[in-house]
C-alpha cells in the first residue's frame, strides 16, 4: 500500500518563518525608547487633560470630577484673557521682528566676504547664553534708575528723564520682546541661511546677467524658493515664543500690575502657588489647545506653499 508522503514547507516558507523575529527585534530594541518617551511626554499630557476636568487641590483635599466646570470658569475669567493676549502678542511682535531681523542678516551672511566664518560664529553667542543670563543682562541694561541705556537716551536728547522700563505696565513687555528678539534673532537667521543655501546659484548668476537687481532677485527667486523655509522657521519659532516662561518670570514675574503675566507664569502661579491642581491644569490645557491651533494654521499655510512649489 502506497505510503502517502507530505512535502515539507518549502524553502520561502521556513525562510519567512525564520524572519519573522528578526523583524520584531527592532521593535523590541525600540521599546524601552518609546516607553521612556511614552512616561515623561505622553502620560504627563493625558493626566493634565484629566486633571482638568477635576477641582483636585491640595490646600482642600477635593479630587471631584466636574466635568468642564474648569472651562467655564477660565471662559470668564479675565486673568486669563489677560495673560491669553499678552501671550499672543509677544508670539506675534517677537516672530514677526525675529523672522524679519533673521532674514536680513541671513542674506548678509550668504554674501562671500571676509570675515564671515568669523561674523557666523559670532552671530550665534545671544542665542547660546542660557535665557536665564540674558533676563539679567537685560534686568541691568533697563534698569530704571543705573540702567546703561537710560544713560544713552539721556545723554541723545531722546528723553529728559530716566523710564522705569520694567515698573511701567506701558514698556515692561515691549522691553521683555526687545530681549526676546535679541536672544533668538541669530536662530532665526541660521534656519534661514540654510535655507538661502538650497537656493541654485545658477538662476541667480542669471538673473544677474540679465541685469536684475538685488531686490528683484530676492523677491522673485530667493524669496519664493525660501518660503517653505520661512514657515517652517516661523512655525518652531513661533510655538517656541508661545511657550515663553524663564524670561518673564526672571524679569519681571509677570508684573507689574500683570502687564507682562503670559500663560506660561499663570499656569505655573495656580498650579506651584494656590495648589488649584484642576484649575492650573485647565489652563495649561487651553495653552495646549492654542499651540495646536498655532501649528494648525502654520502647516496648511506650508501645504499650500508646498503643493504650488511641485
Amino acid at each position: 500500500m502506497a505510503t502517502a508522503v507530505t512535502a515539507p514547507a518549502n524553502g520561502r516558507t521556513q525562510k519567512s518563518t525564520r524572519a519573522l523575529p528578526s523583524a520584531l527585534w527592532p521593535w523590541l530594541l525600540l521599546l524601552p525608547a518609546f516607553m521612556s518617551l511614552g512616561s515623561v511626554s505622553f502620560y504627563p499630557i493625558v493626566n493634565g487633560v484629566y486633571l482638568s476636568f477635576t477641582n483636585r487641590s491640595l490646600i482642600t483635599q477635593d479630587n471631584d470630577f466636574v466635568g468642564i466646570a474648569n472651562y467655564l470658569q477660565l471662559s470668564a475669567d479675565p486673568s486669563f484673557w489677560n495673560a491669553w493676549w499678552h501671550t499672543i502678542w509677544f508670539t506675534t511682535a517677537s516672530t514677526g521682528l525675529e523672522t524679519l531681523i533673521g532674514l536680513v542678516m541671513a542674506l548678509i551672511l550668504c554674501e562671500a566676504f571676509s570675515g564671515r566664518g568669523i561674523v557666523r560664529a559670532a552671530m550665534l553667542v545671544p542665542w547660546a547664553m542660557p535665557t536665564v543670563v540674558t533676563s539679567k543682562m537685560f534686568g541691568w541694561l533697563f534698569d530704571g534708575q543705573h540702567g546703561i541705556i537710560n544713560f544713552i537716551l539721556l545723554h541723545a536728547g531722546l528723553i529728559d528723564q530716566n523710564v522705569n522700563w520694567y515698573g511701567a505696565p506701558e514698556t515692561a513687555l515691549t522691553t521683555i520682546i526687545l530681549a526676546d528678539v535679541w536672544k533668538t534673532t541669530p536662530f532665526m537667521a541660521l534656519l534661514l541661511l540654510t535655507g538661502l543655501q538650497t537656493v541654485p546659484k545658477s538662476l541667480i548668476e542669471a538673473a544677474r546677467v540679465d541685469g536684475a537687481r538685488a531686490w528683484t532677485i530676492f523677491w522673485n527667486i530667493r524669496l519664493p524658493l525660501l518660503l517653505p523655509t520661512l514657515l517652517i522657521a516661523g512655525l518652531f519659532r513661533a510655538l517656541d515664543a508661545f511657550r515663553v516662561f524663564d524670561l518673564v518670570y526672571v524679569l519681571t514675574g509677570g508684573g507689574p500690575a500683570d502687564s507682562t503675566e503670559t500663560l506660561s507664569t499663570l499656569s505655573y502661579k495656580i498650579l506651584f502657588s494656590t495648589l488649584q491642581f484642576g484649575y492650573g491644569s485647565a489652563v495649561s490645557t487651553a495653552m495646549f489647545m492654542t499651540e495646536g491651533v498655532i501649528a494648525l494654521v502654520f502647516c496648511l499655510f506650508l501645504v499650500r506653499q508646498l503643493r504650488k512649489t511641485t
